[in-house]
């Protein structure tokens, strides 16, 4: 009998999109707190200097820590808790799993991280298709269902 041990390893893609236009910043961080979040809050607001970011997320710790450092061009709201299909965000990760790791096994972390970020640019580069995916109405939605 051979004896065998699992293990895991995590990295963590921290992404913010602007719906209207597929604006897409992201950050691939070794883990997630409130410090890494506080790092890509201020990565997102350097990129984005000269205008004022609201940024919708849900509710996880490190997005709610007490020591969250949010710049001052930036504003948080929070979606209510159990609800990650209101964030236009997580449709990203749905076709980052399909085009990138969908039926792919990784020999290490260092493949993973690099099909992570070629998906990532892949993404950043190409502001319609984030667009097309995350630029969902709500009123619209919410007027058809009314009727």
């Amino acid at each position: 009998m051979v004896g065998a041990r699992l293990q895991r390893k995590y990295l963590y893609a921290f992404s913010a999109v602007s719906p209207h236009d597929g604006v897409m910043d992201s950050l691939v961080l070794p883990w997630v707190d409130a410090q890494m979040m506080s790092m890509f809050l201020d990565e997102v607001a350097q990129r984005h200097a000269d205008e004022f970011v609201f940024m919708v997320m849900d509710q996880a710790g490190w997005h709610i820590a007490g020591e969250l450092a949010v710049p001052p061009n930036m504003r948080l709201m929070f979606l209510p808790p159990y609800s990650p299909e209101l964030n236009p965000a997580e449709h990203l990760w749905e076709a980052m799993r399909e085009d990138c790791f969908a039926n792919h096994v990784f020999a290490d972390l260092d493949a993973v991280e690099r099909a992570l970020t070629a998906g990532i640019v892949a993404l950043e580069a190409d502001p319609v298709r984030t667009q097309s995916m995350t630029g969902f109405n709500w009123i619209t939605s919410i007027s058809l269902n009314a009727t």
